[in-house]
């Protein structure tokens, strides 16, 4: 089996509640995602998505997805997409770096490995735990009370697990964190994500202005350092996430005792297998992990719900349903959320068809 063709869709995802607002003043309210298209001198066709969160939340952007593609397909063309480890060699060989531009590649090639198999690529990934898995919900930066107001809301759709936008004024931060946490129950799970947005001193401020409160830490800086430093400084939980993109830092912070919980974004990896590379380190690290994306409609879903249904559940902490957040279906088939948990479709490969009419015509196609 060869790859003839690579192409790619670009599709606006626009935000059911209007916009998603974190640290710093960033917001985006219609996200710009690229669907890929890998086929095979067989017929088989493959897919995945990638949706970066801005150009000003991690090193990559909608464009560069694109950008990448032109420079980085044409040497895929010809090679077998079903032996994944040799291909990821080959595009790190002939692209340095850029890993968020060989995700949807990679993604697309387990889809075909799957079909081409007949396995879901959950089984693939090392096999199916349970009957579904649980899931967060983000919670948009707003004011305290409206914060408040939007998990109550939430809880009632079956959430159980929040992650809070916080890492703004650190006074403001406080009140967010405590009025959300004042309308949690037992069994819920609250996390305070600053997405690098305090310093270490506004940090420390928060997490002592809230240190008899039930949540977890994410994030609080910029740096690895600088995060090390306030997990030094609390007994709340800790989670780390942006500065983790690698197998390098992931030791690194197990080693130095910087996390509880990480977590995993396959387009930030560089695909599905350098993703299930880390889920298995941390499986065997004792590791809690969020598995997600930066962003997306159904195909990352699909992705993260293949990958989470085959973590052990007693190492997932959750996982997400970008597809619930926008107004827009780019496939069928795509995991849905029920009672806030969501399961991985039992089809071969992802188990998702595109919706042409969603997607129209390729802005990109490499022969």
């Amino acid at each position: 089996m060869k790859i003839t063709r690579i192409a790619a869709y670009q599709v606006d995802l626009p935000l059911y509640e209007g916009s998603y607002n974190w640290s710093g003043g960033k917001s985006v309210s219609v996200f710009d995602s690229t669907i890929v298209q890998v086929e095979t001198d067989s017929g088989h066709l493959g897919h995945g998505e990638v949706c970066p969160l801005g150009p000003f939340y991690l090193p990559a952007y909608a464009g560069g997805v694109r950008a990448g593609l032109t420079e980085l397909a044409p040497h895929l063309l010809g090679h077998d997409p079903t032996q994944l480890a040799p291909l990821n060699r080959l595009m790190d060989a002939a692209l340095k770096g850029h890993p968020y531009v060989k995700s949807g590649i990679d993604i697309a090639c387990w889809d075909i490995l799957g079909q081409l198999t007949g396995q879901p690529v959950s089984v693939l990934l090392g096999g199916r735990y349970g009957k579904d898995f649980v899931l967060y919900r983000a919670i948009s930066q707003q004011a305290p009370d409206e914060m408040a107001a939007k998990v109550a809301g939430y809880r009632e759709e079956g959430y159980r697990r929040f992650q809070l936008k916080v890492g703004g004024d650190p006074d403001t931060d406080i009140s967010r964190i405590r009025a959300v946490a004042a309308m949690l129950e037992p069994g819920d799970k609250l996390v305070a994500d600053a997405n690098t947005g305090w310093l270490m001193h506004e940090a420390a401020r928060v997490v002592r202005g809230v240190a008899d409160v039930d949540v977890y830490i994410e994030q609080p800086c910029l740096s690895y350092e600088e995060c090390l430093s306030i997990r030094r400084r609390t007994d709340h939980p800790f989670v780390l996430d942006e500065t983790i993109d690698g197998l390098e830092p992931l030791l690194r912070a197990h080693a130095e005792g910087a996390m509880d919980v990480v977590n995993l974004k396959i387009s930030k990896l560089g695909g599905l297998t350098k993703a299930r590379q880390a889920r298995d380190l941390c499986v065997s690290l004792g590791i809690a992990m969020t598995i997600e994306d930066s962003w997306g409609g159904d195909i990352t879903t699909a992705a993260i719900a293949h990958l989470a249904h085959s973590t052990p559940p007693e190492l997932l902490f959750t996982a997400t349903d970008f597809n619930s957040y926008v107004t827009v279906s780019t496939a069928e088939g795509a995991p849905q959320r029920k009672n806030g948990r969501m399961a991985a479709s039992n089809e071969p490969g992802l188990g998702i068809t595109p919706r042409w009419r969603v997607l129209g015509e390729p802005v990109l196609e490499i022969i």
